[in-house]
């Protein structure tokens, strides 16, 4: 039996680095990202083969990656009582390992497609649960739109949530592509040695009441201000660890310093980064146009996405 599965990667706005949890992929702190589309990971998973077998756009998946897949297929068996192995085949309409959130497509499309092959029908939150064993990103992936992950004691607690906005349809996001490839895992390992680290995870916890708080009163400007301020300061710990890695370009620095000139003109519009050096920038239906062609002039290529929804279950198998 096959299943296939679609997902949308995320955008963090409240990022994390580090792990409570490292074993479980529980992380450090709260988390608050909102999917993108039509951004999409659509992932197809068969049992009854010899040995798992993980093809990502055509190409066979690193260790690293061939290992958390494994972890989230180990647990799907478990439950569903296989023993076989499992051939699984993934495609991307978007860059990997740029900054675009793939992770959390990946493993949220992983987890449900998986589930769906060996018969299991888990409730969202056993998704979320499953996704997050892969990537702490793919359990907010799994719920979609603005999203919250909370770290827990427990580690059966840390699941997402969705956060209702009233501004979803009216958000546009503007991909400024700026192709560099991106290691999380190691900005997860070094990023809390940083001497701010430790600051960090004193204000997180009232930026996440902070960020939930906009996002529930539909207060755009608000939203997205706080995600500029995190993106910075997550650039802060990251190159204050101790290998001092900036994961930056000048263009990332160039597409930062548009947005407020822009915004100096009237514009809503907010810049925002994960662990990569692609940008964000948020903004709405009404000044799209006006930021793209900003974007544009400077040489870089852009993209218009929007707000995704949750994972999916597909009958449109990829083999």
């Amino acid at each position: 039996m096959k299943g296939t599965a679609v997902a949308h990667p995320i955008q963090g706005l409240l990022k994390y680095h580090g792990f409570r949890d490292p074993e479980l992929n529980v992380p450090a702190h709260d988390s608050i990202s909102v999917c993108t589309a039509p951004s999409r990971t659509t992932t197809t998973v068969e049992f009854g083969h010899d040995q798992d077998s993980v093809t990502v756009d055509g190409e066979p998946i690193d260790k690293e990656g061939a290992d958390r897949v494994g972890e989230v297929l180990g647990l799907v068996r478990d439950q569903a009582g296989i023993d076989s192995g499992a051939r699984v085949v993934s495609e991307n309409t978007f860059e990997s390992n740029v900054g675009l959130g793939a992770s959390a497509s990946a493993y949220a499309a992983l987890a449900t497609a998986g589930a769906s092959a060996a018969g299991l029908e888990p409730s969202r939150d056993e998704l979320s649960r499953l996704a997050r064993r892969g990537a702490a990103s793919a359990a907010r992936s799994v719920v979609g739109g603005f999203a919250h992950l909370r770290t827990a004691s427990a580690p059966q607690d840390s699941v997402a949530a969705p956060i209702p906005a009233g501004f979803d349809d009216d958000v546009r996001i503007v991909i400024a592509s700026l192709p560099e490839r991106k290691y999380t895992s190691r900005a997860h390992a070094t990023t809390p040695d940083s001497p701010y680290y430790e600051a960090r995870l004193a204000g997180v916890h009232g930026t996440a009441s902070d960020l939930r708080r906009a996002i529930r009163q539909g207060e755009f400007d608000g939203t997205f201000a706080i995600a500029e301020r995190e993106s910075i300061e997550l650039l802060g710990v990251t190159m204050t660890g101790p290998e001092n890695w900036l994961y930056w370009r000048p263009e990332t620095l160039a597409v930062l310093e548009t947005a407020r000139e822009l915004r100096d003109r009237g514009v809503s519009v907010y810049f925002s980064a994960d662990t990569g050096a692609t940008a964000y920038l948020n903004t709405t239906a009404a000044h799209v146009e006006t930021v793209r062609q900003a974007i544009e002039a400077q040489g870089i290529s852009t993209r218009v996405w929007q707000v995704g929804g949750g994972v999916e279950a597909s009958t449109k198998h990829l083999f």
